[in-house]
């Protein structure tokens, strides 16, 4: 179970259909900027975890967890629908994908990624988790705008060779093949979605290319992280906000 307060923000597991729909609402509109519901059947099968401000009573954030006992249930992951991930099929710890990551659109607050990330470690540290996994997410479709966001994971975040995985999907952007440029570092930083900016601060990596999602209007990269990997000083912080 998770659960936890930090500043003004809560955040907790949903366990009723309307925290669930709430979820969804909130997914639909950060994803296609209009009201609905941004429903799939993984939402059956997975953890919800949402972030309201306790003040307001507002959503904030939500994100959904699916464990798997080993790399041999890769293939039930959502990631698997767009990447080749049968690499990680020799991965033999526990994984979680985390998914559908989403903050309120008007609402901007350092603290509620803070809040986001210490539930995520929360639930880590009580289920023995050896890697986290998931779609980052670009949003639009123009890779133009992130060029310099690919070049520095070109140059810096491809996963190693043991975990790559592989094209899938019918369009994609290989920026690791194609790109030469030298990148910006501001830019890439400034264009690099606060999620994966995240991941890769804790020694995350990522796919060499991105796949083009038209129905969710986003380009995502492969993302995993593995626990081991977390730097000492980084984990530590990460429990003192999740305690």
């Amino acid at each position: 179970m998770v659960g936890l307060m930090k500043s003004r923000y809560e955040a907790f597991e949903a366990t009723t259909r309307a925290e669930i729909e709430a979820a969804q609402r909130l997914r639909h509109l950060a994803f296609k900027g209009v009201d609905g519901l941004d429903a799939d059947a993984f939402d059956e099968i997975c953890t919800h975890i949402l972030v309201k401000d306790r003040k307001s009573g507002d959503l904030v954030c939500c994100f959904r967890f699916l464990p798997l006992n080993s790399g041999n249930e890769i293939a039930q992951s959502y990631s698997a629908q767009y990447y080749e991930l049968s690499a990680l099929q020799n991965f033999q710890g526990t994984m979680v994908e985390m998914g559908r990551f989403c903050i309120h659109p008007d609402v901007q607050d350092p603290d509620i990624l803070r809040v986001a990330w210490a539930a995520m470690t929360a639930y880590v540290d009580n289920n023995n988790v050896e890697l986290l996994f998931g779609c980052s997410s670009f949003k639009g479709t123009d890779a133009k705008e992130y060029f310099d966001a690919f070049a520095m994971l070109r140059d810096r975040h491809i996963a190693p060779k043991r975990w790559l995985p592989r094209v899938k999907a019918p369009k994609v952007f290989q920026f690791a093949a194609r790109q030469r440029r030298k990148p910006d570092l501001k830019q890439a930083q400034l264009r690099m979605p606060p999620l994966l900016r995240t991941y890769l601060m804790m020694g995350g990596w990522v796919s060499d290319h991105a796949v083009v999602d038209e129905q969710m209007n986003t380009l995502h990269v492969f993302t995993g992280l593995e626990i081991k990997a977390i730097p000492p000083a980084r984990k530590r912080l990460l429990r003192a906000m999740s305690a």
